[in-house]
């Protein structure tokens, strides 16, 4: 099948049967290969999961061989919320198409993503009608609070991680999305790792798959 958006697919090696599935959304001037590296982490360990690293659906402006899932070159609020939004729709469209081909619902997909990605699993996976098995987050934050306070239809397992050096999106985001998040009644687990910037350390990594292990098998 042809889907709405050039993706990676890595399905469960010994051709196992696949029981369910780990979006993950690469971050802005990225693309699905980057993000797919955290799948060869956690394959072994994950024998019926498949592994589905969409490219954004905008090249990124300020890096012409990545992507971007909205454009951060314009800082206007409300024009970051209306290119979040429609990378959101696009995104949904594609999920349709991932559970369609896959015969998996909801409940067998953990959406995750990385700064950008990140974004955009926090705003599908709190948005949707039916919740997400978990949402996993890295060095990211929540696009507009007020915007998805209103929106908000779920109440989907969050992990969100960050490092406490990251100069590129500030670790004083993880914390207000933990405040808005409990707030709200989500189900909330950060973790701040030291010495970390703006990457994603065999830590997060590691500390991410025990989540999304757990959270699989309840």
């Amino acid at each position: 099948m042809t889907f709405c958006l050039d993706t990676i697919i890595l399905k469960p090696e010994n051709n196992n049967e696949i029981k369910n599935a780990i979006i993950l959304l690469h971050g802005y001037g990225g693309d699905g290969k980057d993000i797919s590296m955290l799948s060869y982490n956690w394959r072994r360990y994950l024998p019926n999961t498949i592994f589905i690293c969409p490219n954004g659906h905008e090249i990124c402006k300020i890096n012409p061989s990545g992507f971007q899932w909205f454009d951060l070159t314009n800082d206007d609020n409300d024009y970051i919320l209306e290119q979040s939004l429609k990378a959101e729709n696009i995104l949904n469209k594609f999920i349709d198409e991932i559970k369609n081909e896959y015969k998996l619902d909801n409940n067998k997909i953990c959406l995750s993503g990385f700064s950008q990605g990140c974004m955009m699993s926090i705003n599908v996976g709190l948005t949707s009608e039916k919740e997400y098995n978990c949402i996993v987050g890295f060095s990211g934050k929540i696009v507009n609070t007020t915007n998805l306070s209103q929106r908000k239809k779920n109440l989907t397992s969050t992990l969100l991680i960050h490092g406490e050096l990251d100069d590129v999106v500030s670790p004083t985001h993880l914390l207000e999305a933990k405040d808005f998040l409990i707030r709200n009644n989500v189900r909330i687990e950060t973790h701040l790792i030291k010495n970390c910037g703006h990457h994603i350390p065999m830590e997060a990594s590691s500390i991410a798959l025990n989540y999304i292990l757990k959270k699989f098998i309840e």
